[in-house]
């Protein structure tokens, strides 16, 4: 079978049987409840990024979704669906295909167990292949994505017709390729290219060198712009006299390290040896849950979506289930309920694809004894050695380890009978009937007064609690005499912040040694979440948010964990780490924090912005906005005009300056709005990242959807200019 030529693109794939397979396609069982298990057939596509599969339903067309909107495919019965909807005899044939955005998860039956596995190997292999392709490589398939039939659908009449030379209605052959051309036009890119290619109208590589060390603000030299000739340059004799093309240029200008993120902060570049607490660190509110706190569904699904964000803090609340196993759900709601083993098993399993570093389990205990036992023995048969159950070292330690020495390591947040201390001491406890006070439990509504009340401890579950043993906050006085390092107190939203407000810099100082956990308020039952930025600037490192709720709160999370390679971990400014500090976010007294800087962005244009409402006839009427998130000082916002039905190419060349006196811990949010004068602007797409990780210059910015997805083809074009203030 014949591709378009992503196959040529797909590493490795040319004649892959692997690829063969799905291209050929076959029969699967689609499983929707215990009633209705109906045979599909499924192929992938001749672009080999789309799967086909067929409708049996008369007025519907047969559908179609693209590999990259596949976050995993996981083999047997693992989905709620699957372990609801089938038998166990047909454990070895089922799979699941789990989607990155919220749709639902497409669970499937094989008709044998060697079929299942190949179509398990096979998507994992493309998909993998498929996330590997740079933008310009995915780019250069934009004819032939979803996306290209919606700017079709998009385009001016006038535009078709110009291009529609054979007056048939339709385009084909070339008149496709003067339609593609027409709109991906770059005026903007013709000028900066004008301006230095001055070698027979092409870029020679001094021409190139020029253009990066002025513009770009970056060293380079000859050899640097040799590479890049070499790399991008498409036109071989072009290439073969060391020219770069207009084509070759835009190219390089494509390019995910020519981008606006500083590419050096991609992987891993932070000091990972420093104590934990030392670190923020990507955290999960409920993560058990798929929407609402009320009457949502709970899912496995939550946590793998969740980790596979970097997501590093994970929450489970848990409650005596029937049989004697533990399950997980939100108390006293209508919540569906999940076995605690199902959800150890599936963060067994995703944990560590994301990042290497650390996962703590954050428990909320609300279990029997016998329950609490039977939740560590799962803990301890499915974590097995990658569980830590005892300090790292010989004898009582005295801080946290580091990410560096955790790597592939879980850690529990809980409560725990006694000191850790205690465990070293010669005549240590021994008693299993030891109680603890129980810490109201803010997250139950009719429970947030302080009862008191007494919880009966398993110690095979207590002796878990290592480092990180959750206790009550009586002020940071107290917190400083009498708790051990490893003691740390949950904030409710509210009180974090009234804190973070009236004693910035004594919270600050809390957070130097100790950890501080916060979380919703209870009354935010539709998983809506909070301005995590006020915490963070308080030295706050868990930090937990409802990912399941697209919001700008959570732009604002994935900007915050975008760098030092989505490990999840981000290492505090040092003035966040000495305990005896002085910063204060609120007030600002001069330290070696204020750094004040001048953010100069020009908004130049845009390009292939998706449609927002998908009538036909809608056309997107964009405007950029440009946010600061930091310490109050540094908030502010601007936005562009909005630019009338053109969803193409859009330009603005506006202007905006920006005041920025705390850029280690200010992020910025490039922003696309759909304009409407009667209503709220509609969401198109946007991308938040540090202060401290824009690369000057002309760069494009990427684009994501409202779920942190990033969205094919689109972009923002900008030029960045970071100056001391004087």
């Amino acid at each position: 079978m014949e591709t378009n030529g992503l196959e040529n693109k797909l590493k490795g794939l040319e004649g892959d049987p692997d690829l063969q397979f799905l291209l050929k396609g076959g029969d699967l069982l689609k499983v929707l409840s215990p009633s209705w298990k109906k045979t599909r057939y499924f192929r992938l596509q001749e672009d080999c990024k789309t799967m086909w599969r067929e409708s049996k339903k008369t007025f519907k067309k047969n559908d179609t979704f693209s590999l990259d909107d596949i976050s995993a495919v996981q083999m047997g019965r693992q989905s709620e669906g699957l372990k609801k909807n089938t038998e166990e005899q047909v454990e070895d044939r089922c799979f699941s295909i789990i989607f990155k955005s919220r749709r639902k998860n497409l669970d499937l039956v094989s008709s044998s167990e060697e079929e299942g596995k190949q179509w398990v190997k096979s998507l994992q292999k493309v998909v993998s292949n498929l996330n590997n392709l740079s933008r310009k490589q995915k780019t250069e398939q934009y004819p032939f994505t979803r996306q290209w039939k919606l700017y079709c659908e998009q385009a001016e009449a006038e535009l078709k017709q110009k291009c529609d030379r054979s007056k048939s209605g339709t385009l084909a052959g070339e008149e496709i390729k003067h339609f593609y051309d027409l709109l991906t036009q770059r005026d903007e890119i013709d000028v900066i290219y004008g301006e230095y290619a001055k070698t027979t109208g092409f870029m020679s590589a001094q021409n190139l060198v020029d253009f990066l060390l002025k513009e770009q603000r970056e060293k380079a030299t000859l050899a640097d712009a040799h590479r890049i000739i070499e790399t991008y340059e498409p036109d071989e004799n072009a290439k073969e006299k060391k020219l770069l093309s207009k084509d070759g240029f835009l190219m390089y200008l494509n390019h995910p390290d020519a981008m606006i993120l500083n590419p050096d902060h991609k992987d891993v570049y932070q000091d990972m040896s420093q104590p934990l607490n030392h670190y923020f660190i990507s955290s999960s509110h409920n993560t058990y849950l798929m929407e609402d706190q009320l009457k949502g569904p709970s899912s496995t699904e939550a946590y793998i979506r969740a980790l596979q964000k970097g997501c590093r803090c994970v929450e489970l609340d848990c409650w005596d289930g029937s049989d004697n196993e533990p399950v997980i759900y939100h108390g006293y709601t209508l919540t569906s309920k999940i076995l605690f083993k199902d959800v150890i098993k599936a963060i067994s399993e995703h944990a560590f694809k994301t990042s290497q570093y650390p996962v703590i389990l954050s428990l909320e205990n609300h279990c029997s004894v016998e329950q609490q036992e039977v939740m560590a023995r799962h803990m301890s048969s499915i974590l097995g050695s990658a569980l830590i159950t005892s300090p790292l070292g010989d004898g009582m330690p005295t801080n946290f380890p580091s990410p560096e020495e955790l790597k592939g390591k879980f850690l529990i947040k809980g409560k725990r009978l006694n000191k850790l201390e205690d465990t070293f001491a010669e005549a240590a406890a021994d008693d299993n009937d030891v109680t603890e006070e129980e810490e109201s439990n803010d997250e139950d509504a009719q429970k947030e007064k302080n009862t008191k009340k007494k919880l009966k401890l398993a110690k095979e579950l207590s002796d878990m609690v290592i480092y990180f043993k959750s206790v009550h906050f009586h002020g940071f006085e107290d917190a400083q005499k009498n708790l051990s390092f490893y003691e740390m107190a949950s904030f409710k939203e509210g009180k974090a912040m009234k804190l973070a407000e009236e004693s910035a810099n004594a919270y600050v100082r809390h957070n130097v040694e100790k950890f501080s956990r916060i979380y919703p308020a209870g009354s935010r039952t539709d998983s809506s979440n909070y301005n995590p930025l006020p915490l963070w600037n308080a030295g706050c490192q868990i930090v937990a948010l409802n990912f399941q709720t697209p919001c700008t709160d959570m732009d604002m999370n994935q900007g915050r964990f975008l760098v030092n390679g989505k490990s999840g971990y981000i290492l505090k400014p040092a003035f966040m780490r000495d305990v005896a500090t002085e910063f204060d976010p609120i007030t600002l007294t001069r330290g070696d924090w204020l750094t004040h800087k001048t953010l100069h962005v020009m908004v130049i244009s845009a390009q292939q912005l998706p449609k927002v409402n998908q009538k036909k006839s809608s056309i997107v009427d964009p405007l950029v906005k440009v946010e600061i998130y930091g310490v109050p000082a540094d908030v502010a916002e601007k936005e562009t005009k909005p630019f009338d039905n053109n969803g193409f190419n859009p330009s603005w060349n506006e202007n905006f300056q920006f005041d920025v006196y705390v850029p280690e811990l200010a992020l910025v949010r490039f922003s696309i709005e759909d304009y409407d004068s009667s209503s709220d602007n509609d969401f198109v797409g946007q991308y938040t990242l540090p202060f401290n990780s824009l690369k000057m210059g002309y760069r494009h910015v990427p684009l994501f959807n409202k779920n942190g997805d990033l969205l094919p083809s689109a972009g923002l074009f900008v030029h960045i200019m970071v100056l001391d203030a004087e």
